[in-house]
Parts: structure tokens; C-alpha cells; sequence
């Protein structure tokens, strides 16, 4: 009976399984259900995916096949908002048109060491101390700085322009580093052959035309900064003075920034003689303008230079006629070595005098005018070729605001200097030392990684790639048309 109850069916089938175990049940079909549901929708989105055409995969498809983008700038924000005329390819050059020179110093003269002239980037040695009388918070700004060191100059602020490019592709224009004055300088004064003297400079041009850009434009977009005046590199004949290196057959193309240019030349520019004065920063600059602006100016006039040992010397004859009016013309003789490697001397006598005299230099123009109006004096000249068709990105066509000419024959004839000027009103006076105030940012040479506000080499930089963008602008829509 006992075995029988044991098999005996149930009456009633909710009592098989214990309350817990139903439960138990119940959640497991809740879970089948759930990722039944969810499984079906992935199936769903396969079949949608595998049966229509995707727009990811064709946009990626569309990347894939583009051409690949150029390496990026190492500014290319600046490229996009600053250098609107271009960007510049700076050449490396071997070392002996450039850093060669410089660690060679010694031997860029014949008669002294240039070690101090060429360094600190072309910016010379830092003046220790300043002059009585001006700012002293400028002392940092000035250097011993010498003329003929534009090369080095343009050439450290080159590395760092805001516009240069690394990628020739997408270059403008081609600066070439070359240190040209350099490397002629010692070969001037000397017996030196025409082959010696045109050494480095025919060098140079056979190492460029190997380069795969000069072949593209045979040297069209191509520019250099030459650090002497243009006369220095224009030898036609072998017994003459200088180098020939314009003169190559090179050189035709080729863009050429210079301290003084050959006015009958469409392919120079002229730039300013480099001064002592290197400001930090906006504040600088601001400084040294109010400074000058401000100056108590007790001299009518001054005369910085040195007599020269050659028939009827219109320096000597200027020195003669200054020293002959000494209550109102002041001279600094500069004989010898004297100012050569700079004295507060000079620039003390620019700044207490409403004129300075300026004849011509070793060339047409010279330093000195440089000097003289960064200290707010109104420059005399005597040539026009000291100043006309030059230095018109940084001045004015209209050298009459800012200076005054007298004939330099009128003066070998009696004219009196000190009568000219003192027919100039004081109102005369005081407007055009204002336009050579104006024009001080316009011609100093900022510090190097001073970007305050744009100076000289700006000017020169920006006024060469908008000649060269203009210059192919032409030639591009003519392929166009074509």
C-alpha cells in the first residue's frame, strides 16, 4: 500500500513543484524572451546594412582615392592669415657661402679682425652702457652694429620669419643666404686676381642651377640680400674694382635686395644701412621716438666724417666750412678709425643738431643718414643719388618732406650752408623732423624674435613676395587661358 502511494498520479498538477521553483522559471523565460527580442533587431539591422549601399563606406572610399594633403606649416595658422602674399624657401646652403665666412672671421680683412662685427647675428657687440642723457632702460637695445652686416641680419631673421616654409612646393619665393659681401671683402684691397675675387660667387651660382627649383624658374623667384652696395659686384672689366657676380650670366633673374641699388636696375632694391639701434619690443621703440621727438637741439647743423687724401675732397671742404661756422655747426672727425667701430660721440652730436650734413660715401649714400635721422635730424644732402630712386619701401618718393639738397657745386662756389638752413621756419623744421620720426620703425632692424611691429626687414620681406606673387599672377592666368 505504502509502494502503491508513492506512483500513484497527483490530483492536482500546481502541487508537483514547490512555490520557489516556479518563480525560478518564470525569470528564465522572462531572459529567453528578452534576448530573443534583442537578437531579432540585430538581425534586423545586418539585413538593412547588408542590403543597402553604405554612405560611410563611399565617403571612406572618397578619402582613400584623394591625393594625400602636404605636410603641415610649422605656422600654418600664419600661413593662412598673414602671409596672404606667399611664404619663403630658405636654401641650405653649404657652408662655405655662409657659416664657413663667419667661423673664418679672422680672415674677412686684411688688415683686422671682423670677428666683432659679425656676431651676435650680425647685431656686433652690445654697447656697454649708454650715452649721458639717454634713456637707460634702452641700454639692451643698442649694439655696436657694423654697415655691411645686412647679409648675416636677413639672414638669422629669415630663419624665423612667420611666412618661411620648409616645403619648396609650396614656396613663392627662394631666399638664397649667400654671404656675398663677406666673401669679397678681403679680396678689394689687395692684389687679388679677378678670378679670386669671383671665386665664391661663380661657386655659388653653379651649385644653384643643380637645384631642382632654380630649373623651374631659372631663378625668376629667386632673391638674395647683398650686404655691400651694388658697385662692389658690377666689375666688367678684370683690372676694375670688385666682383662680377651681377654681372653672371646667373644672376639675370634674380631679385637683389642691397644697401645701395643701381637706380637704371628694375631687378634692385634698396634697403637700409643696419643701425646700432635694435629695439626689444614696442616699448622700445616707443620710447626712443618720444625721446628724440622731445630732444633740446642746440646746434644749427653737424658734420660726422673724416677727411680723405684726394684731390678737392668735398669732405674736407664741408669739414673746412663747419669748423668755420663753430657757433652753429658741430664736428665730429672721424678720421681713421676713429668711429669705426662706433662711438656715443656721434650719435650725440645727431641728436643736438636740427641738421646733419651728408655727403656721399664710399658709394652714392651712406650709414650716416641713418644714423643721423634715427636721431631725429633732418639729413643735407648733395647728391641726388644719395637719395633719390633709393629706399623708397621705407622712406617716400618725395625726399623734400623729410630733407633738404643744396647742390654740392653751389657750395665749392661760396654757397653758404648755415644761410640755406636758416631760411628754414621753425614751423619747416618742425615737420620735417616729424616725417623723419615717422620714418624711424620704417628703417631700424627689430632685435631678433621681437615681433612687435613690422621694421625694416619686414617691409623688405612682405614688398618681395608681393613683387613675386604679382609676377607670376600673369603667367598663371595665361596657362589658364591656354
Amino acid at each position: 500500500m505504502m509502494e502503491h502511494s508513492l506512483f500513484q498520479s497527483p490530483k492536482k498538477s500546481k502541487n508537483i513543484l514547490p512555490k520557489n521553483t516556479l518563480n525560478s522559471v518564470k525569470v528564465s523565460l522572462y531572459r529567453c524572451l528578452y534576448l530573443s527580442i534583442i537578437l531579432l533587431f540585430q538581425i534586423l539591422i545586418l539585413n538593412f546594412v547588408l542590403g543597402t549601399p553604405s554612405k560611410s563606406i563611399s565617403i571612406h572610399n572618397q578619402i582613400l582615392q584623394q591625393k594625400p594633403k602636404p605636410l603641415p606649416l610649422t605656422l600654418p595658422s600664419l600661413q593662412n592669415k598673414e602671409c596672404q602674399s606667399g611664404m619663403v624657401f630658405v636654401y641650405d646652403l653649404p657652408v662655405m657661402f655662409n657659416k664657413e665666412l663667419i667661423d673664418n672671421c679672422q680672415d674677412l680683412d686684411p688688415w683686422h679682425s671682423r670677428c666683432n662685427a659679425v656676431s651676435n647675428d650680425g647685431l656686433g657687440p652690445i654697447t656697454s652702457g649708454i650715452s649721458a642723457g639717454m634713456p637707460e632702460n634702452l641700454a639692451p637695445a643698442w649694439y655696436w652694429t657694423d654697415m655691411f652686416a645686412g647679409e648675416i641680419i636677413y639672414h638669422a631673421r629669415m630663419l624665423k620669419h612667420k611666412c618661411r616654409t620648409t616645403e619648396p612646393d609650396l614656396a613663392t619665393a627662394f631666399y638664397i643666404p649667400f654671404y656675398a659681401g663677406l666673401a669679397v671683402a678681403k679680396y678689394l684691397f689687395r692684389n687679388y686676381t679677378a678670378k679670386e675675387r669671383d671665386w665664391h660667387g661663380k661657386m655659388l651660382l653653379e651649385w644653384l642651377q643643380d637645384q631642382p627649383y632654380w630649373k623651374r624658374s631659372n631663378g625668376s623667384d629667386h632673391f638674395i640680400m647683398l650686404g655691400r652696395m651694388t658697385w662692389d659686384f658690377r666689375r666688367s672689366k678684370n683690372e676694375d674694382w670688385g666682383s662680377s657676380f651681377i654681372n653672371m650670366s646667373a644672376m639675370k633673374q634674380i631679385l637683389r635686395l642691397c644697401v645701395e641699388r643701381n637706380p637704371w636696375d628694375h631687378l634692385e632694391i634698396s634697403v637700409p644701412y643696419p643701425t646700432g639701434f635694435h629695439p626689444k619690443s614696442k616699448s622700445d621703440l616707443d620710447l626712443w621716438l618720444n625721446f628724440v621727438q622731445t630732444r633740446n637741439r642746440t646746434n644749427l647743423f653737424t658734420f660726422v666724417g673724416g677727411k680723405r687724401k684726394v684731390k678737392s675732397d668735398f669732405r674736407s671742404l664741408l669739414s673746412s666750412h663747419c669748423y668755420n661756422e663753430s657757433d652753429s655747426c658741430r664736428v665730429v672727425d672721424c678720421s681713421g678709425t676713429r668711429c669705426y667701430d662706433g662711438t656715443w660721440e656721434v650719435l650725440e652730436a645727431f641728436l643736438d643738431s636740427d641738421f646733419c650734413l651728408q655727403p656721399r660715401g664710399d658709394a652714392h649714400t651712406r650709414k650716416s643718414t641713418f644714423d643721423c635721422m634715427l636721431a631725429g635730424s633732418i639729413p643735407v644732402f648733395f647728391w641726388k643719388r644719395s637719395i633719390y630712386d633709393q629706399y623708397q619701401w621705407f622712406l617716400t618718393a618725395q625726399p623734400e618732406n623729410f630733407s633738404v639738397f643744396i647742390d654740392r657745386k653751389d657750395v665749392r662756389n661760396g654757397a653758404s650752408i648755415k644761410k640755406v638752413l636758416e631760411g628754414y621756419s621753425r614751423e619747416q623744421v618742425r615737420r620735417m623732423r616729424e616725417k623723419v620720426i615717422e620714418f624711424i620703425p620704417r628703417f631700424v632692424y627689430n632685435y631678433i624674435g621681437s615681433d612687435d611691429t613690422p621694421d625694416a626687414f619686414d617691409l623688405a620681406i612682405d614688398g618681395v613676395l608681393k613683387r613675386l606673387k604679382e609676377q607670376k599672377e600673369p603667367n598663371n592666368a595665361q596657362l589658364k587661358e591656354e
